[in-house]
């Protein structure tokens, strides 16, 4: 048995690990498992490429430089995994995503140059003799196309995830036009492409799919960020199939058709969370910041002590926490942890309510809730958790904004309308930890916040969480059910 045989049977082994990781990752339970399965995937991968290599006699240098860019690529990886924030985790993975796009559209470049930029070479005339010339042509003009899309548009992703440009999406003239123009002229240089097989073409739907990816990332807002992330997985997935077959690497071809369908499906069930269609997010114009022109008047917000929150809590026996963004950002998970474990001793049910696009990346607050230890059993989802609002006494909201937003099921008119939200001014008495009065991400004002129900704990998510641990007082809960004017101040 060669090489050759050896390595095409480990990229089937190292395809069923994948298949084994997306498993994993479904469930908490599992999931550091399934990631287990993913690194030892990629490493069976890995070593089947170097087996590869070494079988189709690459010389000595090539094969060096092969490893030596594994040994830099894991040595990078390791460091920015230990480095990076959970509240830096989505920009990373948009960054990452572009690396993808980047990656797919060199190997297109270099497909042309081995093939259509050499029709007299071994590789054209073998492809021309079974003919798949025109097939070839347009793998490389498509892998070019969707590589760079992806690239282009993980990095305005990330920029705007990093804070480092506005969130608020560009409003260009006809720029849904624009969108379907791209993809009419993609259309037809790829027809042209096939016909005849030109180095403008390739230059020419480059430009294209690089203005594209651009454009159409700039579109989005702010509120629909986590449905562009699981986008650009999608793409990044197709971009990685697409180089496969150019390659004729199956394993490619394999994960990169597992992650652009997960990443497709993942993309619906964040539309479905939010309420919007996926052409509509494509449209773009979500997540206007709303400014001094909203002149709505709700009325006057309170404010309250972390000793009052400390009263309702020590009178409660049913608490929901409702996290957002803001936890993330302040690292107020570990706090609260303590807090509900606190709780728990005290007899106070407390559960967690988690939303489908609770801060910047599907999953986020889960795994902020197992980094702390939080049991997993006690976080549930939306659908889960929704109907028990309206029998909590206190429901603690930290960091979170749109997802608790009574508009969207209460005004027609809001830009959230008909988006599922945790109801949470359901409750006997609402907590919101907020630094400041301003709109959420999506710059849609919250009414909740002015509601009779409901109390404003202003200042740093962690510092107000400490504050209220060491105010809680020792003992067992009553039965007493306060209202949310206790300490309000």
């Amino acid at each position: 048995m060669n090489l050759e045989t050896v390595a095409q049977a480990a990229y089937i082994i190292a395809a069923l690990l994948f298949i084994l990781a997306l498993a994993g990752l479904s469930k908490h339970e599992t999931a550091k498992t399934g990631n287990g399965f993913g690194v030892a995937g990629m490493v069976v991968a890995l070593a089947a490429t170097i087996a590869l290599a070494v079988q189709r006699d690459i010389s000595a240098l090539g094969i060096v430089l092969l490893v030596v860019a594994m040994v830099l690529g894991a040595a990078v990886g390791l460091q920015r995994a230990r480095a990076v924030q959970m509240t830096g985790m989505p920009e990373l993975i948009a960054l990452l995503h572009s690396f993808v796009g980047l990656a797919a559209v060199l190997v297109g470049w270099n497909g042309y140059q081995q093939v259509e930029a050499d029709p007299t070479g071994a590789e054209a005339r073998s492809l021309d003799a079974l003919g798949l010339g025109g097939i070839h042509s347009a793998e490389v003009f498509i892998g070019v196309f969707i590589g760079a899309v992806t690239f282009t548009g993980s990095i305005v992703a990330f920029l705007k995830l990093s804070a480092r440009i506005k969130s608020s999406p560009l409003m260009l003239p006809g720029k849904n036009f624009l969108n379907l123009g791209a993809l009419v002229v993609f259309v037809a240089l790829t027809i042209w492409f096939v016909a005849s097989p030109q180095l403008w073409l390739l230059i020419a739907v480059t430009v294209v799919a690089l203005a594209l990816g651009w454009h159409l990332v700039a579109s989005i807002g702010g509120g629909d960020m986590p449905v562009v992330v699981s986008m650009l997985n999608s793409y990044s997935g197709w971009a990685a199939a697409a180089s496969g077959f150019l390659l004729e690497n199956n394993l490619l071809i394999i994960t990169g058709a597992l992650v652009g369908s997960s990443g497709a499906y993942l993309s619906y069930i964040m539309c479905k969370a939010m309420n919007r269609s996926f052409i509509s997010v494509i449209a773009g114009g979500f997540g206007i910041e709303a400014g001094p022109a909203e002149d709505t008047d709700y009325g006057e917000h309170r404010e309250i002590t972390a000793d009052g929150v400390a009263e309702l809590l020590a009178d409660a026996s049913s608490v929901i926490i409702t996290p957002g963004y803001g936890m993330a950002v302040a690292q107020a998970q570990h706090g609260v942890a303590e807090l509900t474990r606190k709780l728990r001793e005290r007899g106070v049910t407390v559960r967690f309510g988690i939303h489908p696009v609770a801060g910047r990346l599907p999953g986020h607050m889960n795994v902020l809730l197992a980094e702390a230890k939080v049991p997993y059993d006690i976080v549930l989802e939306m659908d889960e958790i929704n109907d028990d609002f309206a029998d909590t006494d206190v429901v603690l909201v930290i960091g979170a904004n749109d997802t608790v937003n009574p508009a969207a099921a209460e005004d027609p008119g809001s830009p959230i309308a008909g988006m599922p939200v945790l109801t949470v001014w359901e409750a006997k008495n609402v907590v919101v930890f907020k630094r400041s009065m301003s709109s959420g991400y999506a710059g849609v004002q919250n009414p909740l916040f002015f509601r009779e129900n409901t109390a404003m704990l202003f200042g740093d998510a962690k510092e107000r969480v400490e504050d209220l641990i060491r105010a809680l007082p020792a003992g067992s809960g009553s039965s007493a059910q306060p209202s949310v004017g206790a300490g309000i101040s």
